[in-house]
């Protein structure tokens, strides 16, 4: 997979897993859903993602 594959998985991930916690252990979990959701804004306007910087630090090949 490619940088990009695993940005989406990592967003995808986190906001499945913040509603499900939100749903079943605290509703409060959804400010982390928010937080995902703009990070994902942020980065469609400025072309930075912190994700991005951290699955590079981890060895994720950029293409």
């Amino acid at each position: 997979m490619k940088l990009n594959d695993y940005l989406r998985l990592m967003a995808g991930f986190f906001t499945i897993i913040s509603v499900i916690l939100a749903v079943y252990v605290n509703p409060k979990f959804l400010y982390f859903t928010i937080f995902v959701g703009l990070n994902q804004l942020q980065s469609a306007f400025t072309k930075w993602c912190p994700a991005i910087w951290i699955l590079k630090k981890l060895g994720v090949k950029d293409c």
